[in-house]
């Protein structure tokens, strides 16, 4: 009977840890790298982190919210508030990890400067991102918004279009691989540094360190007091990836905690 009684203390003790399991979807750059750099603490601390790649910014919430995976680790509030209103989903925010500023790339100008009449400018087209596009060319001066505080502006909201720019909305994704076809893309910065672009020496105009665009954790709402997932958060928000951040990516993606 003791045998028994012991056996099974064991097997629940493997259950226990097995639960310590954690699926986290990601994009590729920096996310996923960020993931990795994390995985063998989280390790010593029980928890085996099994990182899922994505290529695009639906799947990962959709795979969440339906309970195929624990967390994701892509995306920015405003894009989180937009998807659940849309999907009618309740996924929920539990940790800012950093910023990656957005940026206004081009394979044909050098500066903003040059921008011709009719340029075609390319900018993603999810309503926050497109927002935020939005908001970056209003801000280095190429067009005016009615609202430069809205961040869900859309190409109907422009008020005044002196170069008389055409817009191209385009899936997030893949604007770097249309760079050469238009004059302007606006990309987000995980996907110009898949591309072997710099966002610090690259981008024709930028956005500042204050960037309310904070990349988050997510996970659904019942989870979010997960002991796994709150191992996850403390350390993606340790001094040691604050430093791992601003080593590896020097400016082009900034702590935010």
């Amino acid at each position: 009977m003791k045998k028994i009684v012991a056996v099974l203390a064991l097997a629940t003790a493997f259950g226990a840890h097995a639960a310590d399991k954690l699926s986290v979807a990601a994009t590729a750059v920096p996310h996923a790298e960020l993931l990795e750099f994390v995985k063998p603490g989280l390790a010593e601390q029980g928890v085996e982190l099994d990182i899922k790649v994505f290529t695009d910014y639906v799947q990962p919430n959709l795979q969440v919210a339906e309970g195929r995976l624990d967390a994701n680790f892509f995306q920015h509030k405003p894009y989180l508030d937009e998807f659940n209103k849309g999907r009618g989903t309740d996924l929920v925010s539990v940790a800012n990890v950093h910023v990656e500023p957005f940026g206004i790339y081009s394979s044909k100008l050098d500066s903003l400067d040059n921008l011709p009449k009719r340029a075609t400018v390319a900018i993603p087209n999810d309503a926050t991102n497109g927002g935020r596009a939005l908001l970056l060319l209003a801000k280095a001066g190429v067009i005016t918004l009615k609202d430069n505080t809205n961040i869900l502006s859309t190409p109907r909201d422009i008020a005044d279009n002196p170069h008389n720019i055409r817009i191209r909305e385009l899936e997030a994704a893949t604007l770097p691989r249309v760079l050469d076809q238009v004059d302007l893309a606006l990309i987000n910065t995980n996907y110009a540094l898949e591309a072997g672009l710099n966002p610090t020496e690259d981008a024709l105009a930028i956005e500042g360190e204050d960037s309310p665009y904070a990349n988050i954790v997510v996970t659904r709402s019942e989870n979010q007091n997960d002991e796994a997932v709150e191992k996850l958060v403390t350390t993606l928000q340790s001094d040691e990836v604050k430093a791992f951040i601003e080593e590896k990516y020097k400016g082009a993606v900034v702590p935010a905690f």
